[in-house]
C-alpha cells in the first residue's frame, strides 16, 4: 500500500497524511531515511511518528489517532481556495482510528466539501488490541459480502469504460452505479451515505492491483474512500501467525525463529505500574460490586485486560474514543457505580472538556487512572504525560494524586473507591517498572490531601510528588554526609498538604520541588502559591519538565536532559546550599 501510494502520487507535492504514525515506517524508509532508520525512536534519532520538521514528505505531525482525515481535508480545502487544481490529498487511516469521533466529524464535513480528498481505509481489524464496536462488525459485513463485491467489480469495469468519454459520461456512470447498488444491496453503504464515493474492499498487499486502482480513481472529483484490506504483521511469518498484540511491540526477538527473548534478571524485579493497576482493580472489584473498568482501546497497554478476562461484564474497551470513555464513565457514575477510567495521560488531553463539564461540574465520582504520567520514553512528545498535574489541578472538585511506589498506588486506588469519596479523583503514575518487589500489601486508607515525611534533615527540604520521589532518594544517597536533606512525599497536588507546608516553610529557607511533569502550573507552582498566600519567604527551586516539548529517548536520558535525574537533583541541592539569597531592592 505504501509503495503504491508513493508510486501513483507525486509526493511530496501531493499531500500524503498518515494517521497515528506507526504505519508510516515504510513511508519513512522510502522517503530518504533508510540509512538512518536504525536511529528510529532512539535519543537524538528520528521520530517514531511522521514529523514535519524531519522531512518534507511528512505533511502532518501525528501521534494520537484519527486526525488524518481532518488534516487532509484542511489541506484540500486550502488548495481549492488557492485555485490549485492538480494537487491530491490522501489520508491513510486504520480501522482502529476510525472508531474515534474526530474521524466521523471529519467525514461528515468532507462529504459536503467538493474537494480533492481520498481517504485510504487501512483495515486489518486491529489497532494494538483487536478492534471493538459496531463499526468493526459493519466493515466485516461489507468485506465478506460476495454480492456487494461482485457488484462493485462490475461497476468499476463499467466506470472504467464509460468515464473515458468525458464529464457527461461520468454523470451517467454515477447514476448507473447508484442504480445497480440500490437494486443489489439491502442497506446503503455508510460512507456513501456521507457522500463519499466508496471503492473496495481490495487486497492491500497486491501492489500492482492497488496502483492500478489508485490511478483509476485519483482524478474522480469529490471525496472518495478506498477500503484496503491488510494483515497486521504481513511479510513476517511469525507475526502473521502469532498474537498480533504481542507482535505490535515484542521487544527483542530472534528473527529466524520468532522466539521472543526475555531477559531474566538474577534478582526479582518490581512489576510495571500498569500491572499493579490491573491486578489491584480486580482485587478491589471482587470486594466492591460497584466498580467498573473503562479504557479507550488500550486494554493490554494499561492492563485492564486482566479485569476484562476475569469480569467481562464489568470492563469495557470503548475504542479509540477518549471523550466517549469519560462521558460513558460519567453516565455510569450517575447510577451509583464507581468507574475507574484508565487513559494515558497524554490521551486524556483529548477529553478535557468532558472531564470539566461531564464529570467535575456535576461532581460525579469517576476515578481517573492516568497511565504514562510524565516522560514516556521512545514515543516522544506526542506521548509524554507532561501536563496532567497542571491541567487537572485547576479544575474545581478534582483530587489530584500521584503514588511514589506500588503500595501507594494500591492504597490510592483503595481510598478513591471508598463511599466517603464523592467526586472525581485522579491517580497518575509513570510508564515502566516501580520499585517494590513485594508490592501486594494490605490495603490502607490514605487521608486525602496528606503527604508524608520520607526522611528528616536540616539544611534543605526536597518536596516530590509521584515516582520522581525515588529519583530524590537516589540523589540524597549520593550526597556527602555533611549535607542534611529532608525529603517529603507530597502525594497530592490538590488538595495540597498545607499543614506539611507550614512545617517546611517554618523550618527551611531553601526548598527544592521535584516532579515528572511540567513546572508551569505543576506541584512546584502549587508550593509557590502557598508560600505567597501565607507570606512566607524562601529560596525555592523547581525541577521538572521545562516549558518546551521534549523529544524521544530513554526515560533516564530525558530525566537528565530536563534536570531531574538523580545526579541533577544532587547538583541542584549542592547549588542551592551555596547560593546567596537575592535581596529585594528597596522601592523609593
Amino acid at each position: 500500500m505504501t509503495v503504491a501510494l508513493h508510486y501513483v502520487f507525486n509526493t511530496p507535492y501531493d499531500q500524503l497524511v498518515w494517521d497515528v504514525g506507526h504505519q508510516a515506517y515504510g513511508h519513512k524508509i522510502l522517503t530518504g531515511r533508510r540509512e538512518i532508520f536504525h536511529t528510529n525512536r532512539k535519543y537524538k534519532g528520528i521520530s517514531g511518528f511522521p514529523k514535519r520538521s524531519e522531512s518534507e514528505y511528512d505533511t502532518f505531525g501525528v501521534g494520537h489517532s484519527s486526525t488524518s482525515i481532518g488534516a487532509a481535508l484542511g489541506m484540500a480545502v486550502a488548495s481549492k481556495y488557492l485555485k490549485i487544481k492538480d494537487k491530491h490529498h490522501i489520508a491513510v487511516i486504520g480501522d482502529g482510528s476510525m472508531t474515534a469521533g474526530m474521524a466521523f466529524e471529519a467525514l461528515n464535513h468532507a462529504g459536503v466539501e467538493n474537494s480533492n480528498l481520498l481517504v485510504v481505509l487501512n483495515d486489518n481489524c486491529m489497532s494494538i488490541d483487536p478492534n471493538v464496536g459496531a463499526l468493526k462488525e459493519y466493515l466485516t459485513d461489507i468485506t465478506t459480502s460476495h454480492t456487494y463485491n461482485r457488484a462493485k467489480d462490475k461497476i468499476w469495469d463499467l466506470l472504467g469504460k464509460i468515464s473515458k468519454f468525458g464529464p457527461n459520461a461520468q454523470e451517467i456512470a454515477s447514476k448507473i452505479e447508484n442504480a445497480v447498488k440500490t437494486s443489489l444491496l439491502k442497506q446503503s453503504n455508510l460512507f456513501e451515505s456521507l457522500k463519499f464515493r466508496y471503492f473496495g474492499p481490495v487486497d492491500g498487499h497486491d501492489v500492482e492491483r492497488l496502483a492500478a486502482i489508485l490511478n483509476d480513481i485519483k482524478d474522480i472529483p469529490g471525496p472518495k474512500i478506498l477500503h484496503v484490506l491488510t494483515k497486521k504483521g504481513k511479510g513476517y511469518k511469525f507475526a502473521e501467525e502469532g498474537n498480533e498484540t504481542v507482535w505490535h511491540s515484542p521487544g527483542l526477538f530472534n528473527k529466524e525463529t520468532g522466539e521472543i527473548i526475555k531477559v531474566t534478571p538474577k534478582n526479582p524485579q518490581p512489576p510495571k505500574y500498569q500491572e499493579v493497576f490491573g491486578h489491584t482493580i480486580v482485587e478491589l472489584a471482587e470486594k466492591n460490586p460497584k466498580i467498573m473498568g473503562i479504557t479507550p482501546a488500550m486494554p493490554s497497554g494499561c492492563s485492564l485486560n486482566i479485569m476484562m478476562k476475569a469480569m467481562p461484564d464489568r470492563a469495557f474497551d470503548v475504542g479509540i474514543a477518549e471523550q466517549h470513555a469519560v462521558t460513558f464513565s460519567a453516565g455510569l457514575a450517575t447510577q451509583g457505580l464507581t468507574p475507574f477510567c484508565n487513559i494515558y495521560s497524554s490521551f486524556m488531553q483529548r477529553a478535557y472538556d468532558q472531564v470539566v463539564h461531564d464529570v467535575a461540574l456535576q461532581k460525579l465520582k469517576v476515578i481517573f487512572c492516568l497511565d504514562r504520567g510524565g516522560l514516556a520514553g521512545a514515543d516522544g512528545p506526542t506521548h509524554h504525560g507532561a501536563f496532567d498535574i497542571a491541567y487537572f489541578r485547576c479544575i474545581p472538585n478534582m483530587i489530584v494524586s500521584a503514588p511514589m511506589n506500588e503500595e501507594e498506588l494500591r492504597n490510592l486506588m483503595y481510598t478513591a473507591q471508598l463511599d466517603e469519596v464523592s467526586g472525581p479523583f485522579s491517580i497518575r503514575y509513570p510508564r515502566g517498572n516501580g520499585v517494590m518487589v513485594d508490592w501486594k500489601t494490605p490495603f490502607k486508607k490514605i487521608e486525602i490531601g496528606k503527604g508524608r515525611k520520607v526522611k528528616d534533615g536540616k539544611d534543605v527540604a526536597i518536596l516530590s510528588i509521584g515516582h520522581a520521589g525515588n529519583l530524590v532518594k537516589q540523589a540524597i544517597q549520593s550526597l556527602e554526609e555533611n549535607i542534611s536533606v529532608a525529603h517529603y512525599d507530597m502525594r497530592f497536588a490538590k488538595p495540597i498538604d498545607e499543614q506539611l507546608l507550614h512545617e517546611v516553610f517554618s523550618k527551611f529557607s531553601k526548598i527544592i520541588t521535584v516532579e515528572d511533569g511540567c513546572i508551569m502550573g505543576g506541584m512546584g507552582s502549587a508550593v509557590l502559591e502557598f508560600m505567597t498566600d501565607n507570606n512566607y519567604s524562601a529560596q525555592v527551586r523547581r525541577l521538572g519538565i521545562p516549558d518546551e516539548f521534549i523529544e524521544h529517548g530513554e526515560q533516564s536520558e530525558l530525566y537528565e536532559e530536563c534536570g531531574f535525574s538523580p545526579s541533577a537533583i544532587a547538583k541542584a541541592t549542592q547549588d542551592i546550599l551555596i547560593e546567596v539569597p537575592k535581596t529585594k531592592k528597596k522601592v523609593i
